[in-house]
């Protein structure tokens, strides 16, 4: 074996011992930011969006104060991360149950998403009422939040496109139907290219009904909006119903 291929092959067989250093760097500083994460959710459980401190969450890690900054530049870069993290969360949870339900099952498919969407919530509290409850004062998401939080939407423009064709009627101007305005098909034209080719601004509409009763209607529920009016124990069935109820304006039907 020449003395160049013995070489190559030390060079792939022998990592440099810098190489399994920043290795280990590395998994202790990802292991780091996970336990400030956590940290910084209990902290937001306990205190809200509005009052979490990089102060607090480094206390309660064990660490001085001007060490998290290593991990986060300052308080927004932790709730970008929590919010990340959060959409994130329940994205993965919607989609799992959603793919458990048949293609061709569109009313079933609806109706998982809602229920998947209202269960994540009550198991996480804190974390709906950080990415659907009040904004956090002076904080400004930036856009890499935005994939994230088009998760669970992506889900419900998928099951559009999958559904029947609804009650546009095409003309040259696009499809239409009598109620619709002008200005207001204008208004639905970024959620029209977003839902997918074919969408009619009456199907657009029906989305956006369906879409913004989904989380209207948990975010009542979550932050105590429907006492007096439902009972506690009959919420889930209640839920149900509204859900079957609104798969109607889809024109998803058994």
């Amino acid at each position: 074996m020449s003395a160049a291929i013995t070489s190559v092959c030390l060079t792939v067989r022998m990592p440099t011992t810098s190489g399994r250093a920043q290795g280990v760097r590395a998994r202790a500083r990802a292991q780091m930011r996970t336990e400030i994460l956590d940290a910084a959710r209990r902290e937001l459980a306990a205190e809200g969006a509005a009052a979490l401190s990089l102060r607090a969450v480094a206390r309660e890690v064990g660490m001085v104060s001007s060490a998290i900054y290593r991990y986060f530049d300052n308080r927004d870069a932790l709730l970008t991360a929590l919010i990340i993290d959060a959409y994130d969360s329940l994205g993965a949870a919607v989609e799992a149950a959603e793919a458990r339900v048949p293609r061709s099952d569109l009313p079933g498919r609806w109706q998982t998403i809602a229920e998947s969407v209202r269960s994540w919530a009550l198991d996480n509290p804190s974390l709906y009422a950080l990415v659907y409850g009040s904004p956090v004062p002076g904080y400004a998401a930036p856009a890499d939040t935005v994939g994230p939080a088009t998760r669970v939407t992506r889900l419900l423009a998928a099951l559009i496109q999958d559904a029947p064709p609804g009650d546009g009627v095409a003309t040259e101007a696009g499809p239409r139907v009598g109620y619709l305005s002008a200005g207001a098909v204008d208004g639905l034209a970024p959620l029209v290219e977003f839902i997918g080719p074919g969408t009619t601004e009456d199907r657009a509409v029906a989305g956006l009904m369906a879409w913004t009763w989904l989380f209207g209607a948990v975010s009542f529920e979550l932050f105590g909006q429907l006492t007096g009016a439902v009972a506690p124990e009959r919420r889930e069935a209640v839920f149900a119903a509204e859900a079957q109820r609104a798969a109607g304006w889809l024109g998803l039907t058994p």
